[in-house]
């Protein structure tokens, strides 16, 4: 076997292992845009018309056409789930019907607007976390997203635009997504927004001076370009890194951030997502304990930027020290120690189940087989 086919039995076996739980999962379709107006909705419909025509069996969840002309000559012809029906507080909603969909158990489901928040009554808050249980369920999810809706780039959409941002998806929710970038320059995104293909006349005008100026689009247009180059980079390394003598894939950086109560943590946790990204580097959240008491708003800062740094795929670590900077260096060290225990212990563990399948004892003798 040539040097370069060979591949590293660590990463392969933890490559297996990967792939037989996706193969368990349904797989999850984004078609991510830099806003709204870009035709994420039209192009998702699209696909769903050419695996419907390949004898896949498709069914539409939840799609919000807006009532655009071609993007509802598109929903016709697809199967469809009725929505559910909620009352609240006097008001008729629908949603997402995740049990008949469950039922129904199609191999590919529409469900546009991931970061949606779903009505009060909702088995979830959150659309996400429907067609978490959707992918769980081994049934394909093809969906729709902003990029100023991904949590790790919502403070810089902020910044950006000024506007807030209330609904984010967590970046775990898209690790393992296919992603498909919709795009759309930012002069013919504005022309759209002046023919009223985007919003309403008088929420267009409004658009047109505040979130949808040439400046902020371009900005908006980078950031998704850059978050789809990094996804594609980070699957490809993935596939690399079982193989060696092909360049030098692996690296040891491990990132940490430190958390507390403050206000900032959010976008600290937030920009060490990003970075953990680009460098493909596992990183831990760490929070040192005081003898400090914390206040009851502090306490609740607290709780969230904890319950963030999970969502992001944080590894979350809390200590307690008198001591800051001493609790974190003993934090790092512990990991790093763990870590290298646990390599060595998996390498052991490897080696000896080869063995066994081999019919090898580990000293290298032959064991008879009866």
């Amino acid at each position: 076997m040539p040097a370069d086919a060979r591949q590293d039995p660590d990463l392969l076996l933890a490559s297996i292992q990967k792939e037989e739980a996706q193969q368990k999962r349904g797989r999850l379709k984004v078609f991510l845009g830099m806003c709204p107006g870009v035709g994420k909705t039209f192009a998702m419909l699209e696909a769903a018309q050419r695996e419907l025509k390949a004898g896949r069996d498709l069914v539409v969840g939840y799609v919000e056409t807006h009532q655009r002309k071609e993007t509802d000559a598109l929903v016709g012809g697809l199967p469809q789930i009725p929505r559910l029906k909620l009352d609240y507080r006097g008001v008729a909603l629908t949603e997402l019907n995740l049990d008949a969909i469950l039922a129904r158990r199609p191999q590919v489901a529409l469900v546009d607007e991931l970061a949606h928040t779903n009505a009060p009554g909702s088995r979830h808050p959150k659309r996400w976390q429907d067609v978490q249980e959707l992918l769980g369920a081994g049934i394909d999810v093809f969906t729709t997203l902003n990029v100023q809706h991904v949590e790790s780039r919502a403070d810089t959409v902020r910044q950006i635009t000024g506007a807030e941002i209330r609904e984010t998806v967590p970046d775990s929710v898209l690790d393992d997504a296919v992603m498909e970038l919709v795009d759309l320059p930012p002069a013919e995104l504005i022309r759209r927004l002046q023919e009223g293909k985007v919003y309403v006349a008088d929420r267009a005008a409004a658009a047109a001076q505040n979130f949808f100026r040439e400046a902020n689009l371009t900005a908006l247009r980078e950031i998704a370009l850059r978050l789809v180059a990094e996804h594609v980079g980070a699957d490809t390394r993935e596939l690399r890194k079982t193989q060696t003598g092909v360049g030098t894939w692996k690296t040891s950086v491990r990132l940490m951030v430190a958390i507390g109560p403050s206000p900032l943590s959010g976008s600290l946790v937030r920009w060490t997502r990003r970075l953990a990204d680009a460098l493909q580097a596992s990183w831990l959240a760490v929070y040192v304990e005081t003898p400090r008491p914390l206040r009851e708003e502090e306490q609740s800062r607290l709780t969230a930027n904890l319950d963030l740094a999970r969502q992001l795929g944080a590894e979350v670590v809390t200590t307690v020290d008198e001591d800051v900077v001493r609790g974190l260096l003993r934090a790092a060290r512990g990991k790093q120690h763990h870590a290298d225990r646990l390599r060595q212990a998996r390498h052991a563990d490897l080696v000896a189940g080869l063995a066994q399948s081999a019919g090898v004892a580990p000293t290298g003798r032959v064991q008879r087989r009866h």
